[in-house]
């Protein structure tokens, strides 16, 4: 029953992994999917299968660097040509899986390596695997060569990476002259880090060097965390005319190998100390993938604030400024003075309000013409600020992608210019909604004036006038301020005021005017939100999954709990300081 709880939390993690995916080219990003893949191969090629057939032969695997002599190595153990050494590099054909005869249904089928196919005979398919039967290996034991791990060919590089993933046993090639390079360390760090049960083979001592090579050899693999892994010195010899080691060299690794074979417990001590270091080591990277995973989310919550706050800046902006007196300026303030007339009109309505109030239409001379051309004006006013914002908005969430490495890889996929100005489509957009606002401004003061025992008033100045008054007093509503606290905006708010009072009354004004605000502050926040739209449907294309994270995290909780229950943790390697 451990077995089976084992499994099926591992299968749930290998889903979950499988499933990850990081779009956003993020601070380690690359390393997180990686990992997520090469754990999933290793749950897919090792793991699994292991789980399922404990009782399989051990699978040593025989990997290394260039030139380091796996070939040879494995057909002088064999005493017999298997595999055939690469003379020209980068060498590329199938690796080669020796077997006793009666393991063969072991490695026939695909519960070992599901990913490889399988044939009979030598092949330049890197993908196939090369089946070779030999009765004098042990049964209970096969061995792999694997193609070189610093190979320039890509797939080769992979394909070693993925075969020592699959192995219970790592037999690690390398040479005197090149046992300090770096790839090979690389993995062999990470056999480390795995607990995997690692031998060396040290290929090609020159005799001299065979007191000192070996031992600084030792020495490193101490310091990195393989100090008790076996480590055997193959000397620089002749071969024979079939290209084999003399069996001197090469009998103390036979017999290593034979004595795990034959000794049915430390056959399964391989096993599981290795098979229980890959689960603690893709239980452990979890926390990683998890972790880009979240990194993806955090980079698009960042992405989607910088647009939200840009275009709520706008909408802020266009608020303020619709209330200050900046629209009542240029334009705007001469169109109104032409419809309301001269500036000795506004002193006598100041220095005489209350005898006047019941005269002020008359002093109103605007014509009709004269009140469309105010909406003229205040429409063109208003065409100018919502768009400068709507651009200034655009170009701010630009700029704030732009230094994100998740923006500029956004922008990209959109086009960068696409997200770099306001929409085609906004310039009749914003005409659309100041003529749809005057409209309803114009519509609020007709059905107000309907209603008003000064109806005479009303419709002796007109819709227009009236609506135009309203849309001035708008513009200046600061604060709640009116007169020459409003600067330049001062006359020119009074007079609207006195003349909407005249028609409608104080409080009606003040209800009219907050509510024609409201309107306009309401429409220009939905078009500011038809163009943020454009940049959340562009981060909503990215293809992040928030609930990846947390189904990683889980299942590996539920493999760890599974794995000390089924698994005890291996000792720690003891490491010496470098």
């Amino acid at each position: 029953m451990g077995g089976e709880i084992l499994t099926a939390s591992l299968t749930r993690l290998r889903d979950a992994l499988a499933g990850v995916r990081l779009p956003l080219q993020l601070p380690g990003s690359d390393a997180a999917l990686a990992r997520a893949r090469a754990d999933v191969a290793q749950l897919d090629d090792y793991v699994l299968p292991r789980l399922a057939r404990l009782d399989a032969p051990l699978l040593a695997v025989i990997g290394g660097s260039t030139g380091a002599g796996k070939s040879t190595l494995v057909n002088s153990l064999l005493g017999r040509v298997v595999t055939a050494p690469g003379v020209i590099r980068p060498t590329t054909r199938s690796p080669v899986l020796v077997h006793h005869p009666e393991d063969a249904a072991w490695f026939g089928s695909d519960a070992i390596l599901p990913g490889l196919a399988r044939g009979s005979g030598p092949s330049n398919d890197a993908r196939t695997l090369h089946l070779v039967p030999e009765p004098t290996l042990p049964r209970g034991l096969a061995v792999l060569d694997a193609p070189d791990v610093d190979s320039v060919v890509a797939e080769n590089r992979a394909l070693a990476a993925q075969l020592l993933g699959a192995a219970d046993l790592w037999l690690f090639v390398t040479t005197a002259a090149r046992y300090a390079d770096a790839v090979p360390w690389d993995y062999l760090r990470a056999a480390a880090d795995r607990h995997a049960v690692v031998a060396v083979v040290l290929d090609r001592v020159p005799p001299a060097a065979m007191d000192e090579v070996p031992v600084h050899l030792g020495q490193m693999m101490g310091q990195r965390g393989l100090g008790r892994s076996p480590l055997f010195a193959v000397p620089e010899t002749e071969m024979d005319a079939d290209g084999l080691l003399p069996d001197a060299a090469v009998a103390p690794i036979r017999d290593w190998l034979g004595s795990l074979a034959a000794d049915a417990v430390s056959r399964n001590e391989v096993v599981m100390q290795t098979l229980a270091g890959a689960i603690g080591s893709i239980a452990a990277g979890a926390p990683v993938v998890a972790g880009a995973v979240t990194d993806q989310v955090l980079g698009l919550e960042t992405l989607r604030a910088d647009a939200e706050s840009s275009f709520a800046e706008a909408v802020r902006s266009v608020a303020v400024q619709s209330a200050d007196g900046t629209l009542l300026r240029g334009e705007v303030l001469a169109r109104w003075q032409d419809f309301v007339g001269t500036g000795e009109f506004f002193r006598a309505v100041e220095q005489r309000i209350g005898w006047l109030r019941d005269r002020l239409v008359a002093f109103v001379k605007g014509e009709p013409q004269q009140a469309e051309d105010v909406k003229l004006a205040v429409t063109s006013g208003m065409e100018v600020l919502i768009r400068e914002e709507g651009e200034a908005a655009a170009r701010r969430v630009e700029s704030a992608w732009q230094a994100h490495p998740a923006g500029r890889q956004v922008l990209a996929s959109a086009g960068t210019q696409a997200l770099s100005r306001a929409s085609a489509d906004y310039p009749s957009a914003v005409s659309r909604t100041i003529r749809e606002w005057q409209g309803d401004v114009l519509e609020l003061v007709a059905g107000e004036g309907a209603a008003k025992k000064s109806a005479a008033r009303f419709w002796a100045l007109g819709v227009n006038g009236v609506g135009v008054a309203l849309m001035i007093l708008v513009f200046s509503q600061t604060g709640g301020l009116v007169g020459a606290e409003i600067g330049v905006a001062g006359g020119t708010a009074v007079l609207a005021q006195r003349v909407l009072e005249a028609v409608f009354g104080e409080d009606a004004v003040r209800r009219l005017a907050k509510r024609a605000k409201a309107d306009l502050d309401a429409r220009v926040e939905a078009l500011m939100a038809v163009e943020l739209s454009r940049y959340l449907d562009a981060l909503d294309a990215v293809d992040v999954r928030p609930e990846q994270a947390g189904a990683v995290l889980a299942a590996a909780q539920e493999v760890a709990e599974a794995r000390l229950e089924d698994l005890p943790p291996p000792a720690p390697e003891p490491r010496e300081t470098e």
